[in-house]
Formats: structure tokens, C-alpha cells, sequence
């Protein structure tokens, strides 16, 4: 063979390994974009987990893995974010983002760096195999559990264990998952969420964490399921209202423990007239509370009401009625009829708008009280009036703020400073039944608070 033949064969060679090198490298690189493209697609993209993200980036890569898992076990969870759902507008719930082309993150990219959706526990099973896929995923889980409140009463204070919030974070981001359950009162409600001995308080700031500083309570939200930042999710569809109900979401658990211990020293009483007086001061209080959220009236338990709530867990049997309280503000002109033409005939009106407004109504054999509250600088008061002489009475309490609670498995508020609301009202010694009890002196926080003029009584003393 000449040089000129061995020459030739050796640069076909060279051009044909080339040529495969080529061929293979291009093949290989197919591969790694069909496989990039498909694990991103199912949260799983471990490439992106090895090199640096911006907070963008890690944030919208952590929602994907995320909304993988919720696809895989069908979580049903929707969005109740705060700050992502003060960012929607109307436009933005009926627009589906995802045709835009280029990528972004404008509603679930906000100034923090966390993310929070709730699950329906009723509706979920809890599998163990979703610590397993979010590690899968390049995903830490922490999971808080918490002892079943619904379990809970003053025959039993046991209860199993449920899980109560769940925490995924990615490259230092976080989704947090906030169980909520359903209650015996038909509304939603989440714990706190409170690390045990041994979990690792610095997975996250915990502090700043909108759900679980303490229990929350909520009506059940219609869902919708829309399309954000390029993401199918379901939000509620009056998210602005939802943002509005989550400033106030604060519940309080009825104090089981030390209702037990009362009843230990004052037996329940279990006549058939205690049981009767009850049913019927429960189906009184429900009837109420319908006729005030139809008027779209915020209402508390009041008076006795309030202290058999935490004292005892129930109604106290030898009230005899039952007690709201309703801010002045709040109050409405067609008040008295809604709960007439409700069935309850108006009993006595004392007061009015400007001082001292109080209403009752008759129910079956329960009377219902309404007292309206005023402001006054660092105090809050309600008034009570003497019907033969016309005395006005003033009862004043502390400053307060309102949580939800449940009593005779309703929904309803109760002041959040509960314990010092029954001391003003009832002194330090609250804790004791007292079966006698006037009005217009036994309680700590009255105060005696001039005559109505008898020019005016036709107005303000109004008994039927």
C-alpha cells in the first residue's frame, strides 16, 4: 500500500469515529432534554437540584414538585395563601396564565418565602408513603400531629393523635399545608401548630408563618380551580372574603380539662328539667345565630352564656335564658323584626341606639338577651335598665377582641380575653355556682348610672 492509500484510510477512519462521536453526543443530548423536560413536568428535576436557583426559580420549582405530590396521593388541598390571594384580582381568577410564553411567577412569588395550602382532612387517608415521594423529590417533610379535639370532652380527655400541619422545603423554601377538619358545628377548623420535644426548631422561621400560631375556624369555602403563574390550583372562589374571615380565625377549645375537675366538685345536674332547658336554650341559640347571619351581625356569647361556655363547656341549666352581645355599630333597624318574624315576639326593649340598648325576646320557654355594647376609650360597657323606676345600670369590662369557640356544637364567638371578661363580670370567685343572683347588684362590674328623664320612658322602657 502506498503512503498516499495509507493516508486516505486513516483520515476515513478518523471521519467516521467523528462521526459517530457526533452522532452518539447528539443522541445523548436528546435524551437528557426528553428526560429534563419530563421530570420537570413531574417535579422530579434533578438537575436543577444541583446547581444554584433564584428565589424565583426555587420557589416555582418547589411549587412543581409539590403539586406533583398532590397529583400523585389526589391531596385535596387549594390555595389559602394570604399574601398570594391579595394579589388576585377578578381578571386574574378567569384569565389561564399558562398561555403566556415566557416564564414567571407574579402570584405565588411574593415577598416571603413560603407558600400555605390547606387539605380537607375529612376527605384525605393518610398514607405513609408520602414521606418517602417528597424525599423522591429532593423534598424535606416535617409533619405536626396533635392530639383529635373532636374526641376530646369531660367524660374523656384521650384522644389519638391526627395530623395537624405539614412543611415541605426546597433549597430553603417552604410549602406549608394546614390540615382543616370539619367539626361538629358543619364549619372548618385547623390546631396550632406546636413542635414536640426532639423536632427541629430551625427547619423554618416558624414565627412567621401565617397558619398555626393558633387554631384557626372557617365556613367552608366554594372552591374553583383556576390557573397561576402557569399552575393549575384550586383557591376559594371569594378569595377576598376568605382574606377577610383568616383575620379573624382565632379559636379558642372549650377548657375540658377544668370543666371536668367543676364538675367533680358540682355534679352535673341531669334532670329531666336540666336536660329539657338545655335542648331548648340550644335550639334557641341556633335559631339566633341564623337570624343574625342572614342580618350579617357579628354576635358573642355574653353574661351567663359566656361563663357556662368556660367554666363548664355547656349552659349553665338555672340561667333560664341565653345572653349575646352585639356591638352598637353593628346595630340594625329591622333587628326586632327578623327575629319576630322568626318566632321569637319581641319581650322588652330598655334603652336606645345612643345608651344603654337592650333586647329580649321570648323563646319556647327560654328567653333570649341582647346587650349592646359601647366604646368608651379603654373600656367597653353594656346598660341595663329598671323598668317601674327607670334607673339606668352600667356594666363595664376590659378591652377585648373576638375568637370563635363552639358550644352546643355551634360555631360562635366569645371573647378571646374570656377570662377577663367573666371577672369583671362576675369576680374572683366565677368558679363557684351562684343560683341567686341579681341583676342590679351581684354583679362585680355594675355601676349605677343615673335615671331615665319620664318625659323619655314611653321611648326607652318598652315591655310586652
Amino acid at each position: 500500500m502506498s503512503a498516499a492509500s495509507a493516508l486516505m484510510a486513516r483520515i476515513n477512519r478518523t471521519l467516521v469515529l467523528t462521526l459517530l462521536i457526533a452522532a452518539s453526543s447528539i443522541f445523548l443530548l436528546f435524551q437528557i432534554y426528553n428526560y429534563r423536560l419530563y421530570s420537570t413536568k413531574n417535579g422530579l428535576d434533578v438537575f436543577n437540584s444541583k446547581r444554584y436557583l433564584s428565589g424565583k426559580e426555587a420557589h416555582l420549582h418547589l411549587l412543581k414538585k409539590f403539586l406533583g405530590l398532590v397529583h400523585k396521593f389526589k391531596l385535596p388541598v387549594f390555595l389559602v395563601d394570604t399574601a398570594s390571594l391579595t394579589l388576585l384580582s377578578q381578571d386574574a381568577v378567569l384569565y389561564r396564565d399558562s398561555r403566556l410564553s415566557e416564564p414567571h411567577c407574579s402570584f405565588f412569588c411574593t415577598h416571603r418565602d413560603f407558600t400555605t395550602f390547606a387539605l380537607y382532612g375529612n376527605l384525605w387517608k393518610y398514607d405513609a408513603a408520602l414521606l418517602e415521594a417528597s424525599a423522591e423529590r429532593g423534598l424535606e417533610l416535617m409533619e405536626i400531629r396533635g392530639k383529635d379535639p373532636r374526641l376530646i370532652s369531660t367524660d374523656d380527655l384521650t384522644a389519638k393523635e391526627i395530623p395537624l400541619h405539614f412543611l415541605f422545603r426546597f433549597n430553603g423554601r417552604l410549602v406549608h399545608v394546614a390540615v382543616l377538619y370539619e367539626r361538629s358545628g358543619k364549619y372548618l377548623w385547623h390546631g396550632p401548630l406546636r413542635l414536640g420535644d426532639g423536632m427541629d426548631r430551625t427547619f423554618t422561621a416558624f414565627g412567621k408563618l401565617d397558619f398555626g400560631r393558633h387554631a384557626g375556624a372557617y365556613d367552608r369555602p366554594e372552591l374553583i380551580l383556576t390557573t397561576l403563574d402557569g399552575l393549575d390550583v384550586r383557591i376559594p372562589r371569594n378569595f377576598s372574603g376568605f382574606v377577610r374571615e383568616f383575620s379573624g380565625s382565632r379559636f379558642l377549645e372549650c377548657r375540658s380539662r377544668e370543666a371536668k375537675a367543676f364538675y367533680q366538685l358540682y355534679p352535673e345536674d341531669t334532670s329531666a328539667e336540666a336536660v329539657d332547658f338545655k335542648m331548648r336554650a340550644k335550639s334557641l341559640l341556633h335559631l339566633a345565630s341564623k337570624v343574625l347571619s342572614v342580618l350579617g351581625v357579628p354576635f358573642w356569647l355574653s353574661s351567663g352564656t359566656c361563663l357556662g361556655w368556660y367554666r363548664q363547656c355547656n349552659i349553665i341549666p338555672y340561667s333560664k335564658d341565653v345572653d349575646l352581645g352585639i356591638w352598637i355599630k353593628d346595630y340594625r333597624d329591622d333587628i326586632t323584626q327578623a327575629f319576630q318574624k322568626a318566632g321569637l315576639p319581641l319581650k322588652h326593649k330598655f334603652g336606645k341606639v345612643e345608651d344603654s340598648l337592650e333586647l329580649s325576646f321570648q323563646g319556647n320557654d327560654v328567653k333570649l338577651d341582647i346587650f349592646f355594647f359601647y366604646d368608651e376609650g379603654d373600656v367597653v360597657w353594656n346598660g341595663g335598665t329598671q323598668a317601674k323606676s327607670g334607673k339606668k345600670f352600667k356594666y363595664v369590662f376590659p378591652r377585648f377582641s373576638l375568637c370563635w369557640a363552639e358550644l352546643m356544637e355551634l360555631k360562635v364567638q366569645v371573647p378571646c380575653e374570656t377570662r377577663d371578661y367573666v371577672m369583671a363580670n362576675y369576680g374572683p370567685n366565677w368558679n363557684v355556682p351562684v343560683k341567686t343572683w341579681d341583676w342590679k347588684s351581684s354583679p362585680s362590674n355594675v355601676q349605677e348610672n343615673g335615671v331615665w328623664p319620664v318625659r323619655e320612658w314611653d321611648d326607652v322602657i318598652q315591655v310586652y
